[in-house]
């Protein structure tokens, strides 16, 4: 069966549907209360999740702005002493620019869509602007730029109604995964140009192809001179620097004077603001399908304004991920003090002659800057670091700054309700140990997680890769590698999933391209099935035991194909295929409680059925979607109370809960963080629903109490009654004037 559609139909009659809304008294969301409880940040490090960009004030030193890459825009006014979220309830909190108007502070611009063609720089949902430091937002140009990201916002300060705009798509390998079917992903990328301070764009031309823009300049003495980054990731002969003398609309590339003109990946480039004519660029080599071989290329510098260029090389400090990694800036008041950030930052103060190496505390830069005292702010991995001291030494001012990515794969604890381990992107895996604390345990992409049924101190992590799994007997404290059996070069979907059996709390299954077990709690590991995907490079992203019954078992791979075992994972069925989704790690299956041959499908794309339902272990499927948004589902989990069930999805904008014939949808409360949802845990042992996302941490909320639909009265029924009736007399009157027509 191949999900994919090209509309969503209702499961019933318009009219019917508003009635009985009207009857039930639905409302748009179930006033239920979302609770954050972290991390913000971990307390090792302290680190937080990955930050795209910051912009600081340049009157107010105290006063900063600084994006999450999908955790929204966040303000300080007391030097990264405390942090304000400012985006949570915007469409989507995916952000790749900001930029502040060079006249007034408190005019903010975020540019939605993380620019870093990682498999989770999401898609954007056009541009975001506040006039009043960032209190209330408005949403501008979303027909001119969603479903694709903003790699840089440039204001004129001649005018500032003038501003240029470059604009990627949005990330992923071999092909735009991120996007997630966004219906404007194709839409043209390029360098935009605006003249009313946002409001209508118009994509350039005039020599510049409309081709992925990685960065842009104006040039801070002259606004009529503009740089841009031609820098589609894959190198195509376009790639280049090119330069415009007349406010835009004209462009040449520059290809004179030691600038490479070929075979460029991404570029980044940087003015001098105490010297114009000095400019640095770092150019990356192109990036392989799989996302490979990006390393960097070379830095260049240009003393005459683009005119003619000179190598500069800090050697290779992209390692091949120069797709991912691209930043430079120039000392504000010093045109020969230059940062270069990729892997790890490092500084030249002789023009680029020779460097050092400066890294904050955590490695992958992503945006470089300097706040109205001189101190340089690093956004990375890890969070925002600053320097008083151009990089020589490095402080941590992540304090509430709420922005982890967190991938599928959370555990809770069975009596311990404050115990919740969860995998982060490039921050470990991680124990909560109190309300906002939480633990760094182990190392790398922490991944899936499993706390053993009876004996929860004993618990299993993962980083990226296959076989990279550990296990600890003590809460945590020391982990040993237990993989005996996992071939290290099968395919995997970055973060292999992995499942304890509701049978035996000795045994587990483990998937890569297929499945293996353990029967002695992953002491020995043994491959039991078959290659589960359509071949290479394809692998098993989802994997799911019944809880009722440990010999059923459901499995989706990144090739879209989902299968169903009911010999415990030996064998398997193919009962879907082409289902779409992303190629990582998820929890997009659900099995009920109580019905192992009930299950429950989320689907991770826009403009398809996102939600479907089996009720014969897979034979056949029904789109339950009904009245759902047409947002990506990522992840979906079943809560039963005795014969009465709830089903929730967690998708890129919020939670969604149904009941009853589960296709009429309703916002699980309104307060959670628009960052995507990546994994919904039902804690029954203590009545609530968490909630990890890609972006704004881990959340709580209590579940429903669950009731048995009433049976309409009299009058209900008569209104019913009365509404069939309205629909039938239309429906007729249509025929009648539809034939007479003929």
């Amino acid at each position: 069966m191949n999900t994919r559609r090209l509309t969503r139909q209702p499961l019933v009659p318009a009219t019917i549907m508003v009635v009985l809304a009207l009857m039930a008294g639905a409302d748009a969301a179930l006033a239920v209360d979302w609770v954050e409880i972290g991390p913000a940040p971990i307390t090792s490090g302290p680190y937080t999740g990955r930050c795209s960009a910051v912009a600081a004030s340049s009157t107010n030193a105290s006063k900063y702005y600084v994006a999450g890459a999908s955790g929204g825009v966040w303000r300080t006014l007391d030097g990264g002493a405390t942090w304000t979220p400012l985006t949570d309830s915007l469409p989507i909190n995916a952000i790749g620019a900001i930029a502040l108007d060079p006249t007034d502070d408190d005019i903010v611009y975020a540019g939605s869509g993380e620019a870093n063609f990682a498999n989770h720089s999401f898609y954007g949902e056009g541009l975001y602007v506040s006039t009043d430091g960032g209190d209330t937002w408005s949403i501008l140009a979303a027909d001119a730029f969603a479903g694709r990201t903003f790699s840089r916002i440039a204001i004129s300060h001649a005018d500032p109604l003038v501003m240029f705009a470059s604009i990627m798509p949005a990330g992923g390998f071999p092909a735009r995964n991120a996007a997630k079917g966004h219906p404007q992903a194709e839409d043209p990328v390029g360098v935009y140009r605006s003249t009313d301070g946002g409001t209508n764009w118009t994509l350039l031309a005039g020599g510049l192809p409309a081709t992925a823009a990685s960065d842009v300049w104006i040039d801070p003495s002259d606004a009529t001179i503009v740089f841009a980054a031609i820098g589609d990731i894959y190198g195509p002969a376009e790639n280049g620097i090119y330069r415009s003398l007349n406010g835009g609309d004209s462009w040449a590339k520059l290809s004179f004077g030691g600038l490479p003109t070929t075979n460029n990946g991404r570029i980044s480039m940087a003015i001098a603001p105490s010297d114009p004519l000095r400019i640095y660029a770092m150019i990356t080599n192109p990036a392989s399908s799989t996302g490979g071989g990006a390393s960097t290329k070379g830095v260049y510098r240009s003393d005459d304004g683009g005119n003619t260029w000179t190598s500069r090389s800090p050697g290779n400090i992209q390692s091949t991920y120069g797709w991912y990694l691209s930043t430079v800036l120039v000392d504000p008041v010093n045109p020969n003090i230059v940062f270069a950030g990729g892997l790890t930052l490092v500084r030249s103060t002789n023009g680029g002659t020779s460097w050092s190496t400066i890294t904050p505390p955590h490695v992958d830069m992503h945006g470089l800057g300097y706040d109205a005292s001189h101190r340089l702010l690093c956004a990375d991995d890890g969070g925002l670091h600053r320097s008083t001291n151009n990089g020589t030494s490095w402080s941590t001012i992540n304090n509430n700054l709420g922005v982890i990515q967190l991938y599928a794969g959370i555990s809770v604890h069975p009596s311990n309700e404050t115990f919740v381990l969860g995998g982060m992107q490039d921050n470990g895996t991680n124990r909560r140990d109190g309300p906002m604390n939480w633990t760094h345990v182990f190392g790398g992409d922490g991944g899936y997680t499993a706390l053993h049924p009876s004996t929860p101190n004993a618990m299993f992590c993962e980083y990226q890769g296959s076989g990279n799994l550990y296990y600890s007997s003590n809460g945590g404290a020391n982990f040993s590698w237990r993989a005996s059996g996992i071939s290290t070069s099968d395919r995997n979907c970055f973060l292999p999933p992995m499942v304890y059996s509701p049978s035996s709390q000795t045994t587990l299954l483990y998937a890569t391209h297929r499945i293996y077990r353990s029967t002695n709690t992953g002491s020995s590991w043994t491959p039991i099935s078959g290659d589960l995907t359509g071949g290479s490079p394809a692998a098993i992203r989802a994997l799911v035991i019944a809880p009722s019954n440990a010999q059923t078992a459901y499995a989706a791979t990144n090739d879209g194909r989902l299968l169903v075992s009911t010999n415990g994972g030996v064998n398997w069925s193919l009962k879907l295929v082409d289902v779409p989704g992303g190629p990582r790690v998820t929890r997009e299956i659900a099995v009920d409680p109580m019905d192992d041959a009930r299950a429950y499908l989320a689907v991770s794309q826009f403009g398809v059925d996102q939600v479907l339902r089996t009720t014969d272990r897979g034979d056949t499927w029904l789109p339950i979607d009904g009245n759902l948004p047409d947002i990506p589902a990522n992840t979906v989990a079943v809560y039963r109370s005795g014969s009465l069930r709830a089903v929730f999805v967690g998708t890129d904008n919020g939670v969604f809960t149904a009941s009853g014939d589960e296709s009429d949808w309703s916002l699980y409360g309104p307060d959670l963080p628009h960052s995507p949802v990546t994994d919904l845990i039902v804690d029954v042992n203590h009545n609530r629903l968490l909630a990890s996302t890609m972006g704004r941490g881990v959340w709580t909320t209590e579940l429903p109490t669950l009731m048995a639909p009433a049976i309409p009265t009299a009058s209900e029924w008569g209104v019913i009654a009365l509404a069939l009736l309205i629909l039938a007399a239309g429906t007729l009157a249509f025929t009648r004037r539809s034939r007479a027509a003929a």
